[in-house]
């Protein structure tokens, strides 16, 4: 597997583009790990700060019902 960000050069991790965020969180909310989603271990912390920061400024949500 290769990183998903690696392979789409166009796509950048921003906590306001929330569809993209939404592909890296499982059913319940959580995020998904490095295993799970193919993502290298850089952006793997990016995209965590990121999936935080958007959830602080209520654009995803803590928890999903």
């Amino acid at each position: 597997m290769t990183c998903y960000f690696h392979e789409n050069a166009d796509k950048t991790i921003d906590y306001k583009n929330t569809e993209t965020l939404e592909k890296f969180l499982n059913q319940n909310g959580r995020i998904k790990g490095r295993r799970w989603t193919g993502v290298c271990s850089k952006h793997q912390r990016a995209l965590s700060r990121a999936i935080k920061q958007a959830r602080e400024m209520a654009l995803l949500p803590f928890v999903i019902r």
